[in-house]
């Protein structure tokens, strides 16, 4: 054995590098943090037990809810030809949007 591999995947030394953390939000492809998610569920006590996947699909829906009503009072502020999004734009989105309502 030429090298000093030890088998495995390679590498020099045989050592087993590791590798970076990646968070759940990346693994979710979310930009919503749902480590903090998780956490405010459990110290929120809202149930004796919380799973796994209770946190990401919860930030999902936030993330989803957010972007929703950032668009449309964004085409709110547009209409009032305003470059800023102000309460009365994100009030205006909701109550005009059929599905926010």
């Amino acid at each position: 054995m030429a090298g000093g591999a030890k088998g495995g995947k390679g590498g020099i030394g045989g050592s087993n590098p590791k590798k970076a953390p990646v968070s759940r939000s990346t693994k979710a492809g979310i930009t919503f943090p749902v480590g903090r998610i998780q956490r405010y569920l459990r110290k929120g006590r809202y149930a004796d037990r919380i799973g796994a996947g209770a946190a990401v699909y919860l930030t999902a829906v936030l993330e989803y809810l957010v972007s929703e009503i950032v668009e449309l009072s964004g085409n709110a502020a547009q209409d009032n030809k305003k470059k800023r999004i102000i309460p009365r734009h994100i009030q205006l989105a909701v109550r005009n949007d059929e599905e926010l309502n």
